[in-house]
């Protein structure tokens, strides 16, 4: 019978290695085996890790900073963020929304407060195509076997992964203890 491998599909491996028998490189090796960005999918890796050191290997749905709950992805998106700081794209949005805001005539008079709100919105774009970037590098990480997903909130029930639900990520024994080896 035909099988077309799911997008969540896990990377089977033909070691015969017990998996606690992973180490940083091998890690490496089983993310660039399924990652069109590798290094990218290891900086989410690492921050997911981070993220369930304190929460027995579960992070999500929300990040506790400065007594504020964030969003998971949010936080991996918002931590990911000094990574495009030079680059052209985000020069380019800031140039697009301080264009679209003075069409609007939507900027003050003052420029401090004019570049307040153009990095607030900015900020606002970078999170949300941030966001894609970090689901589509779990999803990576998910195939790789490193890290599980599921989603709570809500309408935990409902058919469609969105309906107010946030993303829990879940780091694997095998990663966890190569990342904590290497720390």
């Amino acid at each position: 019978m035909f099988h077309q491998p799911d997008l969540f599909d896990t990377v089977r491996s033909d070691r015969s290695m017990p998996p606690s028998a992973l180490d940083l490189p091998e890690i490496i090796e089983r993310i660039a085996g399924v990652s069109s960005r590798p290094r990218y999918a290891f900086m989410v890796l690492n921050l997911i890790a981070k993220a369930a050191r304190r929460t027995n290997g579960k992070a999500g749905p929300y990040v506790v900073q400065d007594d504020r709950r964030i969003p998971l992805r949010d936080w991996l998106s918002d931590s990911l963020v000094p990574m495009a700081q030079r680059d052209a794209r985000r020069r380019s949005i800031v140039d697009e929304v301080r264009t679209r805001l003075a069409a609007d005539d939507a900027l003050p008079a003052d420029k401090a407060e004019a570049a307040r709100i153009i990095d607030l919105e900015v900020r606002e774009r970078v999170r949300r195509s941030g966001r894609c970037n970090v689901s589509r590098a779990v999803s990576d990480l998910v195939r790789a076997g490193l890290v599980r997903r599921h989603y709570q909130g809500f309408r935990v029930d409902h058919h469609n992964r969105g309906a107010q639900r946030e993303a829990v990520y879940t780091i694997t024994d095998v990663a966890a203890a190569a990342l904590a080896a290497n720390s």
